[in-house]
């Protein structure tokens, strides 16, 4: 029995498949977005608390405390990309590629408490409006509308290549939206006087950032606790192996997140019994290649031949628990 890991050349050089200097070119455009989107957000914070206080506008303030929070959402963004970056040690063999996980699963975390302050303050002035300047929060929303589009552009690009990219395009993407519908309240409110019209505004807000934060929070807690990333179906995955010249049999298969980019999964291969050691180290390196079809990059395989194999080694709890 022997094992082996993707970071064998074989594995490595074709993980690369000529894209590595393309996800280098990616990262370095991230990383300038994430920076420009805390720029323009953190200063459209301060003209929303401003306004806001000014003018008592509670809509004003909740989307400032929901874009607060993005704030904040893309600045553990930024250094979860930055830890990536980090060499492993004797300590943490995988480096710190988990860190991003943990930053997704806190900043839906960031969300969701949000939401409950902007609901409390939503319904107390429901209950009791207050006057309000429609104009103002007009403008100021407007100016929203144009720096979250815009931020949002920049993730636009890369939004399906990982879960922190995705989690900042939805986010700016719906504040965009709610900004347009603080434009619309704003002049709601000029020509009727329907004061009530901001705190449900607020809820809306509150509302929005459910829908926009459900998945991120699902996905960022499931790969937190080592499940099968979303996109990566583990019975087609072993089909896909089994079907290939000389493998008899995969199982014991484990896969999970390294990072919101990078997957590993260490399965058992089982071999025809006339395969020689040169043959199983060519069938390993073909594994390999086609685990890098379905996004995992990393790779540690144990193989025996026919001969060896035990009768109890079939997965036979894969259908009850797809986690093994």
């Amino acid at each position: 029995m022997e094992g082996a890991h993707s970071h064998s050349h074989a594995g490595h050089d074709h993980s690369h498949h000529g894209h590595s200097h393309g996800q280098v070119i990616a990262l370095r455009s991230v990383n300038s977005a994430f920076v420009i989107g805390i720029i323009l957000n953190l200063a459209f914070v301060i003209i929303e608390v401003v306004v806001g206080l000014v003018i008592n506008s509670l809509s004003l303030l909740s989307d400032a405390g929901h874009n607060l929070a993005d704030v904040a959402s893309l600045g553990l963004s930024l250094f979860a990309f930055r830890m990536m970056k980090v060499k492993s040690n004797t300590v943490f063999t995988y480096g710190y590629k988990k860190t991003t996980v943990l930053v997704a699963l806190l900043n839906a975390g960031i969300l969701l408490v949000s939401i409950g302050a902007i609901l409390y303050e939503s319904i107390h002035r429901l209950i009791l409006p207050e006057p309000i300047a429609g104009k103002t929060i007009s403008i100021v929303a407007g100016i929203g509308i144009f720096i979250n589009a815009t931020t949002a552009l920049l993730f636009f690009r890369n939004k399906d290549s990982d879960l922190n990219i995705k989690g900042a395009f939805l986010h700016l993407l719906s504040d965009a939206v709610v900004s347009a519908a603080l434009v619309i309240g704003g002049i709601v409110i000029v020509y009727t006087h329907w004061f009530w019209i901001d705190p449900l505004l607020g809820i809306l807000v509150a509302v929005v950032i459910v829908f926009s934060t459900w998945n991120l929070l699902r996905d960022s807690l499931r790969l937190s606790l080592d499940g099968v990333p979303q996109g990566i179906d583990l019975r087609a995955v072993q089909a896909a192996i089994e079907k290939m010249n000389g493998v008899q049999d995969f199982h014991h298969i484990h896969i999970w997140a390294l990072s919101t980019t990078e997957n590993a999964l260490t399965g058992h291969v089982v071999l025809n019994k006339e395969i020689g050691m040169e043959a199983q180290e060519k069938i390993k390196k073909e594994i390999k290649h086609q685990l890098l079809h379905f996004n995992i990059q990393h790779v540690t395989l144990e193989t025996e031949t026919e001969s060896l194999a035990c009768e109890p080694q079939k997965d036979t709890t894969l259908s009850a628990n797809p986690l093994h």
